[in-house]
C-alpha cells in the first residue's frame, strides 16, 4: 500500500487514476486547482464510500501558499499530473499564451517538485516521482505545439531529476498517455479561436478547424489510461518510461526515427 499524492485530480485522467488508486487500496491525497473541484470530488468519493483511503484538498501549483502546505502532507508517491494547454498554430500563436503554458507544466511543476524532494532529503524518505507527460513530450501535432514543447521540457526536467537524484533513493520515472478522450484535447483546440482573427492572421479559421478536426479523431477511451496510470502508480519500480497505448509507442518511436533521415 503505497501512500500517493496526485495533483491535477480534478477532471479527466488524473481525477479516474486517483479514485482507481484508492479503488486499489492505496491511500491517495487528490488534488484540484479549484475549490469547486474539492467539492465535487470528494462528494463522489464519500458517494463511492472511499473517505477512508481518499482525501480530497486544493493544491493550485502556481499559489504559494497551496504549495507550501506540501510540508505536513504524508506521501512516499508524488504523481504530477497538473497541466495546462493553449491551441493554435505557433507561427502566430501569442507568445504570452506559450508562457503560460510554460510556467504552469513546467516551472511550477518544477518548483512544487523541488519541494517535494527537499521533504524527503530531510525526512530519509526513499520516495518515488512520477511525471505525468504525454506523447507530446517526444513528438509534435498541428496546433499543439506550444503544449508539446512545454512537454518536451517537462521530459528534459525528469530526465535531470533522474540522474541527479540517482544516489539518494528517491526514484524519478514519466507516464506518456496518447491521445484520450477526456475532452483536454479538445479544449486545446477550442482556446485558439480566443485569439485567433481572421483580419489579422494568415492562418484561418476554417483551416485551423479542419486540421483539428483530422487529428482529434480516433481518440481512445480514457478508461484504458486511466487502468494503466493505477497499474504503473501502483507498481514497485518499473520502466523509467511508460507509454501507453502500444500504439502511440510505435507512432512515437516511427517519428523520432524518421527525423534523422527528413530532408527540407
Amino acid at each position: 500500500m503505497k501512500k500517493i499524492l496526485i495533483t491535477g485530480a480534478g477532471s479527466g485522467l488524473g481525477r479516474g487514476t486517483a479514485l482507481g488508486l484508492a479503488h486499489a487500496g492505496h491511500q491517495v491525497i487528490a488534488t484540484t486547482q479549484i475549490w469547486p473541484q474539492v467539492t465535487d470530488l470528494r462528494r463522489q468519493v464519500a458517494d463511492s464510500g472511499l473517505d477512508e483511503r481518499m482525501t480530497v484538498d486544493k493544491l493550485d501549483v502556481l499559489d504559494e501558499r497551496d504549495v507550501m502546505g506540501i510540508a505536513d502532507r504524508e506521501f512516499d508517491t508524488f504523481v504530477s499530473n497538473a497541466g495546462i494547454g493553449e491551441g493554435g498554430p505557433l507561427a502566430e500563436m501569442p507568445v504570452d499564451l506559450v508562457r503560460r503554458t510554460f510556467e504552469t507544466n513546467v516551472f511550477a511543476n518544477l518548483h512544487l517538485t523541488q519541494r517535494v524532494i527537499r521533504k524527503w532529503v530531510d525526512e530519509g524518505t526513499a520516495g518515488r516521482i512520477l511525471f505525468v507527460s504525454s506523447m507530446g513530450g517526444m513528438l509534435t501535432a498541428y496546433g499543439l505545439g506550444a503544449y508539446c514543447a512545454s512537454k518536451h521540457a517537462l521530459e528534459a526536467v525528469a530526465a535531470s531529476l533522474r540522474d541527479e537524484l540517482a544516489s539518494s533513493g528517491i526514484t524519478v520515472q514519466t507516464i506518456n498517455p496518447g491521445a484520450y478522450d477526456t475532452g483536454f484535447n479538445d479544449r486545446i483546440g477550442e482556446t485558439t479561436y480566443h485569439w485567433q482573427d481572421d483580419s489579422l492572421h494568415f492562418n484561418q479559421e476554417a483551416e485551423i478547424r479542419a486540421n483539428f478536426a483530422a487529428i482529434m479523431k480516433g481518440q481512445y477511451d480514457p478508461q484504458d489510461m486511466i487502468d494503466k496510470m493505477v497499474e504503473f502508480i501502483g507498481a514497485d519500480g518499473g520502466n523509467y518510461r511508460n507509454v501507453w497505448p502500444p500504439a502511440t509507442e510505435e507512432l512515437i518511436k516511427q517519428v523520432q526515427h524518421n527525423a534523422w533521415t527528413r530532408t527540407v
